[in-house]
């Protein structure tokens, strides 16, 4: 059987999980696992409160049991229901905002990250101390935009790039996009402020498609053998 990521957004935003998918096509390859993404059913349409984090919990832990995959991605950069998922399956789950954080600290020192709302703060805050890295974040902006604006092509960038150069002028060296709506402006933010800027689903992605490559063991092969 095929390999699989199953890529979860666990909004029920269309355009957010267009964009998720756009961002992370890059990394479909022949000789990888195949790259599948979906929305969560009767989800709200953005993860903005703590409600809303913990309400898609056990929703993601039921798509989780019954979407057979090698590996799962849940596409929201506040890490929902990333604790209980991991005890629905016994495949590795990867939640994008500590994956795009360890991206970050490969590429700098300290990082920034543009938020999605001020409510997303205490949420990523508390990532951020579970991996006992708060002292190395330089400062975090949010956007305070409604989704549909956030995932349009051209409304955001203003203020994107107004935070990705406020952030980097606090000392980051790295920019995280906190939030997978952001995911179509990676290049724009990174143009606009100079530094490294991480989308996290790709982030989680590439982390993802290491440990099932990396599963594969005896069965992997060395092309110059």
């Amino acid at each position: 059987m095929a390999e699989r990521i199953l890529v979860i957004n666990p909004n029920s935003s269309l355009s957010c999980t267009d964009g998720i998918a756009a961002a992370i096509a890059p990394f479909a390859a022949p000789g990888l696992p195949r790259l599948d993404v979906t929305r969560l059913p009767g989800s709200p349409n953005a993860i903005v409160t703590w409600r809303d984090w913990y309400g898609v919990a056990e929703p993601l832990c039921r798509m989780v049991e019954s979407e057979a995959a090698d590996a799962y991605v849940i596409a929201c950069v506040s890490d929902p229901g990333l604790e209980a998922v991991r005890t629905a399956t016994d495949k590795p789950v990867f939640g994008p905002l500590r994956c795009a954080v360890a991206a970050a600290m490969m590429r700098g020192e300290r990082f920034g990250i543009i938020a999605f709302t001020d409510k997303s703060r205490p949420r990523q805050r508390r990532a951020l101390q579970a991996m006992g890295v708060e002292a190395r974040l330089a400062g975090t902006i949010p956007l305070n935009l409604d989704m549909e604006v956030l995932t349009d092509p051209v409304a955001p960038r203003a203020r994107l790039a107004e935070a990705a150069k406020e952030l980097v002028a606090q000392g980051a060296e790295a920019v995280i996009l906190g939030c997978a709506g952001m995911a179509g402006h990676r290049t724009f933010a990174e143009d606009a402020c100079g530094a490294p800027v991480i989308e996290p689903c790709q982030a989680a992605v590439a982390q993802a498609v290491l440990a099932v490559v990396s599963a594969r063991g005896q069965d992997m092969r060395i092309a110059a053998e």
